[in-house]
């Protein structure tokens, strides 16, 4: 055979040489470990997440919750319509500009994400806790960069910290 003609068998690189293979497993292993520690609550990451932007910042649009959180304009309308119903959150027409609708946490939204927030501390411990206090800080620097380097590039670009 010659060198146009030759096959290869097999992928040039292994899933664990790839970044993106491995952010991705490391996503879906914190997720579980976050449903694990959250269980009670009922409550997803990215509905915490959106609960979070509004425990900061009471009274957001939808752009700047979507902005806040990194979660694309039409889940944040989703995600906010889940947690109305659940009386988690309340929405009203803005006194500013009568196209938007500003959000903010209930009561019982508000007591929730606060208690959440103890028992999203404790996911992310068991996350990195098979690495040293150095390495943990070192890997958060690492991807705080690539985040940072690269957010451009996101469907839902975040705001910066």
């Amino acid at each position: 055979m010659t060198a146009l003609t030759t096959t290869t068998v097999g992928s040039l690189t292994s899933l664990w040489d790839r970044p993106g293979y491995l952010i991705r497993r490391l996503h879906q292993i914190h997720v579980a470990i976050f449903l694990e520690e959250c269980a009670e609550y009922g409550i997803t990451p990215v509905q915490y997440a959106v609960m979070t932007a509004l425990l900061n910042r009471p009274g957001a649009d939808q752009v700047t919750i979507a902005r806040d959180a990194g979660i694309d304009r039409t889940n944040v309308a989703d995600v906010l319509a889940r947690l109305e119903q659940r009386g988690l959150v309340k929405r009203k027409q803005s006194d500013k500009d009568r196209r938007m609708r500003t959000a903010v946490l209930t009561t019982k939204g508000e007591t929730i994400a606060r208690e959440m927030e103890h028992a999203s501390l404790r996911a992310q411990d068991k996350l990195m806790a098979p690495l040293p206090k150095s390495k943990q800080d070192h890997l958060m620097t690492l991807m705080t960069e690539l985040v940072e380097a690269n957010n451009e590039f996101s469907r839902a670009p975040a705001a910066e910290k």
